[in-house]
């Protein structure tokens, strides 16, 4: 049975693409190299309404060459909590309160940031949505505030920013949910909340599917069966340090340039912080973390056997 059927009112696969995809290599050599390799900053993209087809256009150029595509959404916090502990919850509880706060909050930025397969940087960009207003739409005060302190002018979205209608349009045709693609990976930090309002997004604002089963069936459908978390990874590291940027920051990683605190910079550390880990810190070997999103399992997995392994991995 498909477990997204009846998931998603009017749930519409990705459309196929107009080009066909090329072959994409593995990395080179440099991303199993023990010693780290100098970065420098990486410019950030500020999407709004007036220059969102110029730079949409250049992201839909890059896409078909994209290996690996990292995403952060900002949204305004949560509203919606468990009754009890966080870390004693099983998944489908979990789910839940997930599902319970994405289907009632609009997202408020999306950062998407591109790789080619010799792990190139391709590009990243910051989606600025203008669909929540501060008045009528629930929110956290606290993360907002917090988001405002990080440089997000929340004003500035509602008046100049694009909605999430002309994102899905053009995310759709972009080839990035191309299904014949299934070399691509799907990378994020601490990433349950950034793939759910993804999907919100991408399936035009349809309600996450009820369950644990459809929302595997819907990553699947559109992201492929390559999805890694890089909190995830990293606790696989004894020497990371907690949060992302600080781990940018010991790997010697520059932070962005032109938006450095925002969801296109959250991209940008995902993508650097999944190649280190995977080519040096692990050794080229992610599988074991493979499907699994912080926030929705549990905090490590033994292998595909194990009963804590419920969720995503038992599906992919």
């Amino acid at each position: 049975m498909n477990p997204t059927a009846g998931m998603f009112p009017m749930f519409p696969p990705p459309p196929m693409p107009f080009y066909q995809t090329s072959p994409m290599q593995p990395p080179p050599f440099y991303f199993h190299a023990a010693v780290p390799v100098p970065s420098s900053a990486v410019p950030v993209r500020s999407v709004w309404a007036w220059n969102f087809r110029e730079e949409s256009d250049k992201l839909c150029h890059l896409a078909w060459n994209a290996r690996y595509v990292a995403v952060d959404v900002h949204y305004p916090g949560l509203v919606h909590h468990a009754d009890r502990n966080h870390n004693i919850l099983t998944v489908e509880e979990r789910y839940a309160v997930v599902k319970a706060n994405v289907d009632a909050l609009k997202p408020l930025q999306v950062g998407i940031a591109l790789r080619d397969g010799h792990g190139r940087h391709l590009g990243a960009w910051e989606f600025n949505l203008r669909d929540f207003c501060p008045v009528s739409d629930p929110h956290d005060e606290g993360s907002l505030a917090y988001l405002t302190g990080r440089g997000l002018d929340v004003d500035r979205l509602r008046v100049r920013g694009l909605s999430a209608k002309m994102l899905r349009e053009k995310l759709l045709r972009s080839g990035l949910f191309d299904p014949r693609c299934a070399a691509r990976s799907w990378i994020t930090y601490a990433g349950a909340y950034h793939i759910a309002y993804l999907l919100k997004i991408v399936t035009g604002g349809a309600p996450l599917p009820k369950d644990m089963a459809g929302f595997v069936g819907a990553v699947r459908r559109y992201l492929g069966d390559q999805v890694y978390d890089v909190a995830r990874m990293a606790a696989d590291c004894p020497a990371m340090p907690l949060g992302l940027e600080r781990m940018a920051d010991h790997l010697g990683f520059h932070p962005p340039l032109g938006s450095p605190r925002l969801a296109a910079a959250a991209g940008v550390h995902a993508l650097q912080v999944f190649m280190r880990l995977k080519y040096s810190e692990l050794g080229g070997d992610v599988e074991r973390h493979r499907g699994l999103l912080h926030g929705l399992h549990q905090h490590y997995v033994v292998d595909n056997l194990n009963s804590c392994s419920v969720g995503l991995k038992q599906y992919f």
